[in-house]
């Protein structure tokens, strides 16, 4: 185990932060001690003071299909699904390993998952995401309790007057808004040497492999907290790698879809040619069952006229088991070479692309290309 608390940092990784599962179990960090107090038999603390718990979060890795057919079989109600988000919330995103990956909570979530209950009792389902508890980032209007900040309290309070357009779609699919997530404040755009995952309001954010590693942004806790399981799915923005780079550095899906296919208007701009809202998921059909939700025009939002034509589509139709074969996938082998064991884990996944059909190249970059990359990757993430 790797899970000392030093100077207020949680070294966990991922695989240990799954088994933080049993939330009656889970004790408050006290940073600096030598131990705590374990309130039952799950908890184990050694000399070092680290800590964890053996028990399997009910929720763990739960998927959009999966948790719908939990509530279409009366096995679990969205009231009860909520809820279990919400305590693992309260136990390890500000106590515990401090993921501080959400900045706050909805305090409605719970009635609104009552009444999506109760339309699911009289036969409504209005979407496969009816019931299913979703984060958004925390420069997306919601009209409910909460505030829409950017992470910054040069607009701490701020509460608006109606949903975003991204919200409004959401609400109407059924979704339940469970919480706000932390971001790069400003979504990075505050300074050219801004940290990944920090906000005035919300804190340094972790990467849910490792608590005290670069979560990427800056739709940070929005994939920090969809890796840890604190919700079904999350929303992340994207103007360059914002959606992306937090998806793949905390192992999960994220979707980039094409500027005009979501509206915008309720989210806090940076660019227009480039800004759009994307799925974040666990599953690659999760994020195109939200895909589906999404897409369609926004009044406020002329780019998205043309997006008329996709709405109706079921972005999971096009989901293919042999969807690899026959495309080409690039490998610059050239970012090889630094950490052996990742470089492993590399080769396995292309070995294992390769076997499902697909053609692997090694394009050649340039330096200048390198360096231009770099600098992008620098000023917009």
């Amino acid at each position: 185990m790797n899970s000392k608390h030093n100077g207020g940092v949680t070294n966990l990784d991922r695989r240990e932060f799954m088994k933080l599962g049993g939330l009656g179990a889970v004790a408050t960090a006290v940073v600096g001690s030598t131990a705590c107090e374990a309130r039952n038999s799950q908890e184990t603390v050694n000399s070092e003071g680290s800590w964890w718990v053996n028990e399997t979060f009910e929720l763990e890795e739960a998927t959009f299909n999966g948790l719908a057919e939990d509530m279409a079989s009366g096995r679990r109600t969205s009231v009860e699904i909520t809820q279990l988000y919400l305590d693992r919330i309260a136990a390890l995103d500000r106590e515990g390993p401090k993921l501080r990956s959400i900045i706050e909570t909805n305090s409605d979530a719970l009635a609104i998952a009552k009444e999506l209950d109760e339309e699911r009792e009289n036969g409504v389902v209005r979407s496969p995401l009816h019931g299913i508890p979703i984060v958004l980032k925390d420069n997306i209007d919601t009209a409910d309790l909460m505030t829409t900040t950017a992470g910054s309290y040069a607009l701490e309070g701020h509460v608006a007057a109606k949903d975003s357009h991204v919200a409004a779609k959401l609400r109407g699919a059924g979704a339940i808004i469970l919480a706000k997530a932390n971001l790069s404040e400003w979504a990075n755009i505050r300074s050219s040497r801004s940290s990944s995952g920090w906000s005035g309001r919300g804190g340094q954010c972790g990467n849910a492999f490792a608590v005290d590693r670069n979560p990427c942004g800056s739709s940070s806790g929005s994939g920090a907290s969809v890796s840890a399981n604190f919700c079904a799915g999350a929303i992340g923005t994207e103007t360059n790698g914002s959606v992306v780079c937090p998806s793949s550095v905390n192992g999960i899906v994220g979707l980039k879809p094409t500027v005009g296919m979501v509206g915008r208007s309720g989210i806090i701009p940076i660019a227009h040619t480039q800004d759009t809202a994307g799925p974040m998921t666990r599953s690659v059909a999760d994020a195109a069952a939200m895909l589906t939700a999404l897409v369609g025009p926004d009044p406020s939002d002329p780019v998205t006229t043309p997006s008329a034509d996709f709405v109706g589509t079921d972005y999971t139709s096009f989901l293919d088991r042999d969807g690899l074969r026959g495309v080409r996938i690039g490998v610059e082998r050239s970012y090889f070479g630094a950490q052996p064991d990742v470089d492993q884990l590399m080769e396995e996944a292309i070995r294992s692309m390769s076997a499902e059909g697909a053609t692997i190249v090694d394009p050649k970059i340039s330096l200048q290309e390198k360096a231009w990359g770099s600098l992008l990757f620098r000023c917009c993430l």
